[in-house]
């Protein structure tokens, strides 16, 4: 493969206080947990991040922060990607000067570009600037679809080292795992409910929203995965299967971050037009985190009650 990250790669929130604000002191206390826990690479102002309503000079920030505070010790890799080709090749030029180690980039979304303008999109970007570059295929979200034979003519780009599937089909997940290994490309699972099945065929991790909550468990899973032991693997992904539908019974990020507020790791702050977990929703959101181990008191060490 073209890159040596594999494994459980967070998509890390981004704390924020109530008022919108960003936490730098919780930020700092999920990197370090994430560390400890064994992850195996962050991605920093993602989706999950809210990259959406973080303003460049946040965005570009947060990268940086992350790169010197993770020193080495972690892979840090960016989110980058625009509907805008040249807003996108400021964010990779601006995370490979800060040091990030590689560059996510999310299919342009909302102006449905065609197939060949979605290979010279990237190809402009990967041909501009010198980093790993990790194509996100997410059309739920971008009303914007990756073709595979698209994925086959960038992977021929040096740079273009890796996929994130966040197609939610693991048929054709496992095709996409199949032809890429040809091509030296990794595929990485974008649903952590496809996340087993696309690494018992061949996927070499995901990036993860559940591994937020539980990074110990993710990594685990996804070691094992790696290592040919499936048996274990699914033994611990049934642990967290119910998380992982429950994590997305709201916009995205909200259920993540109420977990992690209750798990006295965050405080409440959330950006509009998104806004806090609908109480509705606490209770099967808590079973989740019960069913896969996890109790408030877990994090009773961190400052947030």
């Amino acid at each position: 493969m073209k890159t040596s990250i594999a494994g459980s790669i967070v998509a890390m929130v981004t704390p924020m206080e109530a008022d919108g604000s960003l936490d730098e002191s919780g930020f700092d206390r999920l990197l370090e947990w994430h560390i400890e826990a064994g992850t195996h690479a962050v991605v920093i102002a993602g989706t999950t991040g809210e990259s959406a309503t973080l303003s460049h000079e946040e965005h570009c920030d947060l990268v940086a922060h992350a790169a010197r505070r993770a020193a080495g010790r972690i892979p840090v890799i960016a989110g980058a990607g625009s509907n805008n080709t040249r807003e996108a090749l400021h964010l990779t030029h601006s995370a490979r000067e800060h040091g990030a180690d590689a560059a996510l980039l999310v299919t342009p979304y909302y102006n449905k570009p065609s197939q060949e303008g979605l290979y010279r999109h990237y190809r402009t970007i990967a041909e501009a600037v010198d980093i790993p570059q990790i194509l996100y295929n997410v059309p739920s979200r971008t009303a914007c679809d990756l073709e595979l034979e698209t994925v086959l003519r960038l992977a021929e780009l040096d740079n273009i080292v890796a996929i994130k599937d966040a197609t939610g089909d693991v048929e054709r997940g496992r095709e996409l795992v199949r032809r890429c290994a040809v091509a030296n490309v990794a595929v990485y699972s974008g649903e952590d409910a496809a996340t087993f099945e696309l690494m018992r065929a061949g996927a070499r991790g995901a990036i993860s929203v559940t591994a937020n909550v539980v990074p110990v468990k993710m990594a685990q899973m996804c070691d094992l995965a790696l290592a040919g032991d499936f048996d274990l693997s699914a033994a611990l992904d049934d642990e967290l299967r119910p998380l992982h539908k429950e994590l997305f019974v709201q916009g995205n990020p909200a259920p993540v971050k109420w977990a992690l507020r209750r798990l006295r790791m965050i405080p409440s702050g959330i950006r509009l037009p998104l806004v806090e977990l609908d109480a509705r929703f606490h209770d099967q959101v808590e079973a989740a985190m019960e069913h896969a181990g996890i109790q408030p008191a877990d994090a009773a060490r961190n400052s947030y009650g």
